[in-house]
């Protein structure tokens, strides 16, 4: 299965982005024209022209849509006051419907600091210049999260070959745990595949999907377990709605980082205002520690999200951008 990130050049990109919009001739490994990867970390390099930095006035904020907006608006409210404070820039929270969208917002200039989930993060670091430095982590430094495959009981579905002739729910394309990875196991573990073996749905985010099985819409749905948890300790579902059938190996969790052509300094200031975030009586601490996170930890692209590439691989995954 072959996917491509598919997006317009508008007006609004090309000022944003100026002559970092024209093919450059240098070294940039999978990463689109527009940029550059001379120290060859995998991600787009700082533009070295100042007349293709970019300075705003006010830095625009997006998490991965994973769940409720309206909840995640609050849950960050605290750390993007540090962030204003560490910045001196007004910083406004935006709320993201879907990955794509995500991600064009980044790519055409309207977004400068992000969390993407996993699996967005080749296309983002990729097709929007995404510059990924941390993740969030426990207090004794374990990150990431398992795709967990769940059905409700009295399903019929007990173990993964029962998903034969079924349906089956993901998130979105651009998943990790919602899509590129339990395809990827699914065909090369159990010999089945989405249209020839079950019908695939899509419900758009992983609560979606979560909710769909507890309410027994869907038979079985692939998840971020992570997810799940903190909608368990929030009284969204309860522990008996769902039944795992399938848990895999642990992935890293969301990737958080800037847009590749902000000034130099303001990406240290962003930098900074992560890494000296205090966690302890915060919203951000009150959401997160549901799930076992409780601080950010420093990572690189191209270690970290070395397992993530080789899943897309797997599935024939593109990163071009058109």
């Amino acid at each position: 299965m072959n996917i491509k990130l598919l997006m317009g050049a508008s007006a609004l990109a090309m000022m944003a982005f100026g002559g970092a919009a024209q093919a450059q001739d240098c070294p940039r490994g999978d990463l689109d024209e527009r940029f550059c990867d001379v120290d060859g970390d995998m991600i787009a390099d700082v533009p070295t022209d100042e007349s293709q930095l970019i300075d705003p006035d006010t830095l625009v904020f997006a998490y991965t849509p994973v769940e409720d907006p309206a909840v995640y608006k609050t849950a960050w409210s605290d750390f993007l006051e540090h962030l204003e404070e560490k910045t001196g820039k007004k910083v406004m929270f935006f709320p993201v419907q879907n990955n794509a969208a995500q991600i064009e917002a980044m790519r055409s200039g309207r977004l400068h600091i992000s969390g993407f989930n996993t699996g967005s993060n080749p296309l983002a670091v990729n097709c929007a210049g995404f510059r990924p430095f941390t993740i969030m982590a426990s207090k004794d430094g374990h990150f990431g999260y398992e795709m967990e495959i769940l059905t409700f009981p009295g399903s019929g579905v007990e173990k993964v070959e029962d998903i034969k002739g079924k349906q089956l729910a993901f998130s979105s394309p651009t998943s990790n745990s919602g899509f590129k990875a339990p395809s990827a196991i699914l065909k090369g573990d159990y010999g089945l595949e989405a249209e020839r073996d079950f019908e695939p749905v899509f419900s758009g985010k992983h609560d979606n999907t979560i909710l769909g099985v507890a309410n027994k819409d869907y038979v079985a749905g692939a998840v971020a377990n992570s997810v799940m948890q903190r909608m368990i300790e929030r009284d969204v579902i309860k522990p008996e709605q769902v039944v795992s059938i399938y848990k895999s190996q642990t992935f890293p969790t969301t990737g958080f980082g800037v847009v590749y052509n902000l000034k130099p300094e303001l990406q240290e200031q962003i930098r900074d205002a992560f890494f000296s975030f205090e966690w302890e009586g915060s919203t951000l601490q009150e959401e997160f520690s549901k799930s076992g996170e409780e601080q950010f930890l420093e990572m690189n692209y191209k270690d970290f999200w070395d397992v993530i590439r080789k899943i897309d691989a797997a599935n024939g995954v593109s990163y071009a951008c058109e």
